[in-house]
């Protein structure tokens, strides 16, 4: 289990047909930007005409985070309001949303759209192209960022890639944009066994998808710093380093339990295209 507080796995009803698509929105003292954030995915997915659930984790908000979600839950069925014992972490919530959640096809994204919801489709391609998780990057085409980090924020961000892909050995050029989709057989294979609690989960993500053998397509999409961002790119920067030292540590102990058995990737994406086709 992650922390001392456990998450328990969605029940849903066999009667009770999943939608599609599930869309995950971490939130803490979000009470300033979570509506129009909620209104832009509702606008988006309506247009789109997906069958969609968006299932929005307060963190332990000390805000009206959970009044104003309780409000949108109340005129939008789709909207769904999951909660934390307290504050826990970004990763925790992510974590605890993913496990609740109950789409086909689960994204996770920033309170702050950072890259705007009408991306989520290109996430969404690459998965009916073949991959089992699909990575938003800023580095695969730079021009697609349409407010870029401050010179200190994008040097102290591509330290921190680097130190990843040595640390971790993974070939990703981005693990922290905060838009990332899962086939439900990647989410059930890397959530039920993520440690991580904070800002350093990302790599984590990816690194358990790797090592499980899952196909990770880094897809280039659109993306803008927040000036509101809650991340302090020096403080938070050495936690995040210091969760990548835990994911090696948790990997040499043997803490992560790997299924014994995985689906045949191959097989699975035949029988996906069939029923598509």
């Amino acid at each position: 289990m992650i922390g001392e507080a456990p998450i328990p796995f969605s029940k849903l009803s066999p009667s009770v047909d999943p939608p599609q698509f599930s869309i995950v929105v971490p939130a803490y003292n979000e009470e300033k930007r979570l509506g129009s954030t909620l209104q832009q995915i509702l606008d988006h997915v309506h247009e789109q005409r997906w069958s969609t659930e968006i299932v929005v984790v307060d963190d332990g908000s000390r805000d009206n985070t959970v009044e104003l979600v309780r409000r949108f839950a109340a005129d939008h069925p789709e909207v769904r309001l999951v909660q934390n014992p307290g504050n826990q972490g970004k990763g925790y919530a992510v974590r605890n949303g993913m496990l609740q959640a109950r789409g086909k096809v689960l994204l996770f994204t920033d309170a702050d759209l950072s890259s705007p919801i009408t991306e989520a489709g290109k996430l969404f391609a690459a998965l009916d192209a073949g991959a089992d998780v699909a990575i938003g990057s800023r580095w695969l085409d730079p021009s697609l960022m349409f407010k870029r980090q401050s010179f200190t924020r994008q040097v102290l961000s591509r330290i921190y890639h680097f130190y990843l892909r040595t640390l971790l050995r993974f070939p990703y050029r981005d693990t922290q944009c905060g838009f990332k989709a899962f086939s439900r057989r990647a989410a059930d294979m890397i959530f039920p066994i993520q440690r991580i609690q904070r800002w350093g989960f990302d790599p984590e993500l990816l690194y358990l998808a790797h090592h499980q053998g899952l196909k990770v397509a880094e897809v280039p999409v659109q993306w803008g710093h927040d000036e509101g961002s809650k991340i302090n790119p020096l403080r938070d920067g050495m936690r995040m380093g210091i969760d990548g030292l835990k994911v090696r540590w948790y990997a040499i102990c043997r803490k992560y339990k790997f299924a014994p058995s995985k689906i045949d990737p191959e097989s699975e994406r035949g029988q996906n295209q069939q029923q598509r086709g």
